[in-house]
């Protein structure tokens, strides 16, 4: 008891002493803090507050038109234990996450490589625009509701039947077990986004000097150049697409909902994000789809951090 009492006002006093400190950086360098402040305040009421928000209301049960009633832990005792959709969508979310995830960001950084060993300036520009034109494109997905459309208007099925693999068509989106694999394609087919573009550039900024230093220390290979002094000279533009590709793989449903429906058939693309939408703008209620949000918004945090924990290590 006697080190505690001791202790509390140890730390209130260190905690005054940081606040001085600060107080007299800002005044210090007023003008710096004048520039970051739109952002700062922005940042402050669109991000962190309906975080905070969120995060309160998942405690309790809220339909828009009632005040919040706290319910405690039983929107999360809910989801675990008596949602089994919710189930299935997080088996789903973790499926695409791991699969076009790690897949996505290893062939948008191998692409980014390739094209930035092209010479002619123009002719990389030109391929970069090919690969990245999908992710730009919002309905590029039509392309893919075209090949596989049920009918025998499909690409699929008319090549199919023109080769006489099958006698009538398939529902490719109207039977679970095409489901997954399509749209699996199809979203590591859009996965060239603004991740692959801060490869490109990251790759473009790497020192050419570095390259000959490391051949005269013993490097033989493109792969040990690329491991010793490629990856390690941009590891703030692999960091950023990992944080891009975490985000977007968690995140998605708009392209499975505009293919297999919403919802699909038995669920089988439905995702947590489709969770989340269908408790919180179909049936409203919003302290549950809270609930689910803070639980997303954790699993990106960690997997982030362990991003950050598996980067460390390149070059090393």
């Amino acid at each position: 008891m006697k080190e505690n009492e001791k202790l509390f006002p140890m730390l209130w006093d260190y905690g005054k002493i940081k606040a001085k400190l600060l107080w007299k950086s800002i005044k210090k360098n007023k003008t710096s803090y004048l520039f970051i402040a739109p952002y700062c305040i922005l940042f402050l009421m669109f991000y962190l507050v309906p975080v905070l928000v969120s995060m309160g209301l998942s405690f309790t049960y809220f339909n828009v038109l009632e005040p919040p009633r706290f319910v405690g832990w039983k929107n999360y005792i809910d989801l675990f234990f008596a949602d089994e959709i919710f189930l299935k969508a997080v088996k789903n979310t973790f499926l695409f996450a791991v699969i076009t995830g790690p897949i996505g960001y290893f062939l948008a950084l191998f692409i980014a490589w390739m094209i930035n060993d092209i010479k002619n300036s123009k002719i990389r520009a030109f391929m970069t625009l090919i690969f990245y034109a999908p992710t730009i494109s919002g309905q590029a997905y039509v392309v893919w509701k075209y090949i596989f459309s049920s009918d025998t208007y499909g690409l699929a099925n008319g090549w199919l039947m023109k080769l006489g693999a099958i006698f009538g068509p398939i529902l490719w989106f109207e039977d679970e077990k095409y489901i997954m694999p399509i749209l699996i394609v199809v979203v590591l087919w859009m996965s060239m986004g603004t991740g692959f573009l801060s490869f490109i550039a990251g790759l473009q900024n790497v020192d050419r000097s570095l390259y000959e230093a490391g051949y005269m220390d013993g490097i033989k290979n493109r792969f040990q150049e690329l491991w010793y002094i490629t990856l390690p000279s941009m590891k703030e533009q692999l960091m950023f697409g990992a944080v891009m590709t975490i985000t977007s793989s968690f995140a998605i449903h708009d392209q499975l909902a505009a293919l297999a429906g919403f919802p699909s058939v038995n669920y089988s693309a439905h995702t947590v994000v489709s969770h989340l939408i269908d408790y919180g703008t179909i049936r409203f209620e919003m302290g549950y789809a809270s609930a689910i949000a803070t639980l997303l918004f954790m699993v990106m945090i960690l997997c982030n951090k362990l991003v950050q924990l598996i980067l460390g290590r390149i070059g090393k």
